[in-house]
């Protein structure tokens, strides 16, 4: 049976991995679209090249996050380290706004000045590679974060998702900018919004769990089946907040025993119920006990 500690080193791999696989094709593609960029004179096409740069940033902080949020607890960080990889995904947000608003500045400065890209097969066959490839790096990581359940390499494959999409609106653009002068700077504009969307959700999910969140209502119910299973007994959990450092969730909530229970029968219950969670769930639970005067003290629920 494969060990928590074993899993996690295992995940670990996996994740930085792909990171250096998202790195290092990112970088070819750069260099390809931004040269056919330059030659066709297209902003939108040079836009995509320099969002494609960005994932590798993106990518170095991939690396990087998972590599820092896999240090262990200290004295200073008891929970460990986990909330890196949060923190990296929230600059691989920032770095995508930062290349939205450029982009969407230069668009605008491209349709004031009239400017209309010159489009050739170098641009076509470039658009289409970064279309394939990127959708293949998108595919891989949302695998890697399915398998791992980390955010940040989910993130990067949303960084390469959104650069599928905006390399199809460029190569819509080279078949319709013969007739359309104003084509480029449009669909600039609109790759632009697209990367700062993508920024906004990436930024905001992570956000959502730095600040705290609410533990959802299927969680919620399998959190009670677990404790009413371990008590032999519906002990009334309630009361639940959870502490999300990404390699480790902490726990804590309410139950009710009667008044009646010993100190040591109560720490029995309690203990079986955290037991149960963290073999089960992988969450370090603290219960509180609530004394409840109604319950029965010892009947075949509880004994």
């Amino acid at each position: 049976m494969e060990t928590n500690t074993h899993k996690i080193k295992n995940n670990t791999r996996l994740s930085i991995t792909a990171g250096w696989v998202s790195i290092f094709t990112n970088l070819i593609l750069f260099a390809v679209k931004y040269w056919a960029g330059v030659v066709s004179g297209s902003v939108a096409l040079i836009a995509d090249a320099w969002h494609t740069l960005s994932d590798s940033i993106s990518s170095i902080l991939v690396v990087a996050g998972v590599a820092l949020s896999q240090k262990p607890a200290d004295k200073n960080h008891p929970f460990g380290h986990g909330r890196y990889e949060l923190i990296a995904t929230v600059i691989i947000g920032c770095i995508l706004i930062w290349v939205s608003y450029s982009f969407f500045v230069e668009s605008i400065e491209r349709l004031n000045n009239r400017e209309a890209a010159s489009y050739g097969t170098i641009a076509i066959v470039a658009t289409i590679l970064s279309i394939v490839i990127k959708e293949g790096l998108a595919q891989y990581s949302f695998y890697i974060a399915r398998k791992t359940k980390s955010r940040i390499v989910a993130a990067d494959g949303w960084h390469h998702r959104s650069d599928a999409i905006s390399s199809i609106l460029i190569l819509i653009g080279i078949f319709v900018g013969k007739n359309i002068w104003w084509i480029d700077g449009a669909l600039g504009i609109i790759v632009s919004l697209f990367i700062f969307y993508t920024a906004y959700k990436i930024i905001k999910d992570s956000s959502h769990i730095i600040l705290g969140e609410k533990p959802s209502p299927e969680l919620v119910k399998e959190l009670v089946d677990l404790a009413n299973t371990a008590a032999s007994s519906n002990v009334f959990p309630h009361h639940f907040h959870i502490h999300n450092y990404v390699n480790q969730k902490e726990l804590t909530f309410h139950i009710y025993l009667p008044d009646k229970f010993t100190i040591s029968r109560a720490h029995e219950i309690t203990n079986a119920i955290e037991e149960k969670i963290a073999n089960e769930m992988g969450i370090t639970a603290t219960i509180h006990v609530e004394p409840h005067e109604h319950m029965p003290e010892d009947n075949d629920e509880i004994a």
